[in-house]
């Protein structure tokens, strides 16, 4: 196998990218947008000594009943959906297959994992849309990035976004267009606008937000004009002069309209600043916080602990739940955003608390802290090593564990088996649709004493 051979080449399964996966000469061969059972000319295009990869040269001789045509004029150019492609359906199921193949394999645990929970209208979920800006002063472009890129696809639309993220979008490029407002070049670092951020609550109201090199923008005022009848009720200003991948640089004006935006999850009612941490998809978060709720049992006498705990949202659900919850949180913004929320709920039974959990976590347990019930939902990369001790060592009753990645989950789950836990109940939940995306509840209970704890 070569680069730049063509061979025709059957898919076996989705990967974890919901790319087709091949098999070939003894070698794996992945394949973006081939489907299982489907057979297609494929050009390899990178070759490593067990596997490879490869782009259809070609459309499957017989296409899967589970292909669809993409209802999005710019996929998969953009890069910020995988499987467009593939019927609703069959995303979930491969989404529950992911998971099911991370217990068995990392974790060498067998489980039945139960249906993915999706979305009845898996479209227009998206709350927070951020495009860059591209193209020159006659004809300014917004769009989204190419996969692993910096190049430009330029689109006003995507199926993702809440209404009236598209309007407003259009809105924002004629303004440009009438008032000639420089696009930002990265290449020479020069120009203004650099992105157009947009919030929008369930109200759809939205709060738009321009990324400028500069301090100043001209005839902001007209634009505010225009986009607030299309429901913008908030227009900020960021101020970003670095040359850096961040979005958002540290100084934020209000031009015109509302301070905050104000939005509901869960029963709770939330202030949002551009910056502020939020689910992004509230449909599904409200799904995924409600099995974090079913799995924790919880009881008035409880003391929680939410390791991880963002801006608070699933510590302040459950502290109506339980006597106490105390939240830990490295990130400063997060935890001031989690003890505003909590003012303006009016709850008193949660606190927060700044710092890494590998540290603070192994600190409150060996001053005597036991909560009956922790709630953990880690970065990508899973539980240090200190916090799975710390957890055992507490020994709490239940154990809930909120996953955005099956593979570390599962690891970590078979840690968790040798320190006297055992599973319960798993749950993914499809909170990116059409992404490979998949955020899984699993629920481990104490099942034998906690060992001797040395910290």
């Amino acid at each position: 196998m070569q680069k730049n051979e063509v061979m025709t080449l059957r898919a076996d399964n989705l990967g974890a990218d919901l790319e087709g996966v091949c098999r070939c000469d003894g070698m794996t061969v992945f394949v973006p947008g081939l489907l299982p059972g489907e057979e297609a000319p494929v050009r390899i295009e990178k070759v490593e000594k067990r596997y490879a990869f490869g782009h259809m040269a070609g459309a499957p001789a017989a296409p899967s009943p589970n292909r669809q045509k993409p209802d999005c004029p710019v996929y998969p150019r953009c890069g910020g959906c995988s499987a467009r492609h593939i019927r609703y359906s069959a995303t979930l199921e491969a989404k529950r297959q992911r998971v099911q193949d991370c217990f068995e394999r990392i974790g060498h645990i067998s489980l039945q994992v139960p249906p993915t929970l999706g979305m009845d209208d898996p479209l227009a979920y998206r709350n927070k849309t951020a495009l860059p800006v591209g193209g020159d002063i006659d004809t300014p472009l917004l769009g989204f990035f190419a996969p692993r890129s910096h190049r430009l696809v330029p689109t006003l639309v995507c199926p993702n976004a809440m209404p009236p993220s598209e309007a407003i979008l259009s809105s924002v490029q004629a303004w440009m267009k009438s008032w000639r407002i420089q696009p930002y070049d990265e290449a020479t670092q020069k120009g203004q606008l650099r992105h157009v951020v947009i919030r929008v609550n369930r109200k759809h109201e939205a709060m738009v937000t321009l990324v400028s090199r500069t301090r100043n923008l001209p005839h902001t005022d007209d634009l505010f004009a225009a986009i607030s009848t299309l429901g913008a009720v908030s227009l900020y200003l960021n101020v970003n002069p670095q040359n850096t991948n961040v979005i958002f640089g540290d100084d934020f004006r209000l031009l015109q309209g509302q301070e905050v935006l104000e939005d509901t999850l869960c029963g709770l009612t939330f202030s949002l600043s551009p910056a502020a941490f939020f689910q992004v998809n509230p449909i599904q978060t409200e799904a995924l916080y409600g099995e974090v709720l079913r799995f924790a049992k919880l009881r008035p006498e409880d003391t929680l602990l939410d390791v991880y705990c963002g801006a608070g949202t699933i510590s302040l659900m459950m502290a109506r739940h339980c006597s106490q919850v105390t939240g830990i949180e490295i990130v400063p913004a997060a935890v001031l955003n989690a003890r505003e929320n909590a003012r303006r709920n009016d709850i008193v039974n949660a606190s927060f608390i700044e710092g890494k959990a590998e540290e603070l976590l192994p600190r409150m347990v060996k001053d005597g802290q036991r909560p009956d019930v922790i709630v953990v939902d880690p970065p990508r990369k899973g539980l240090e090593p200190a916090v799975i001790d710390a957890i055992a060592a507490a020994s709490p009753s239940r154990l809930v564990y909120v996953s955005c990645n099956p593979a570390t989950l599962a690891r970590d789950a078979a840690l968790l088996l040798g320190k006297g836990y055992e599973i319960q109940r798993v749950q993914p939940v499809d909170m990116f649709p059409f992404t490979s995306h998949v955020e899984t509840v699993c629920l481990l209970s104490k099942i034998r004493s906690a060992p001797t704890y040395r910290h």
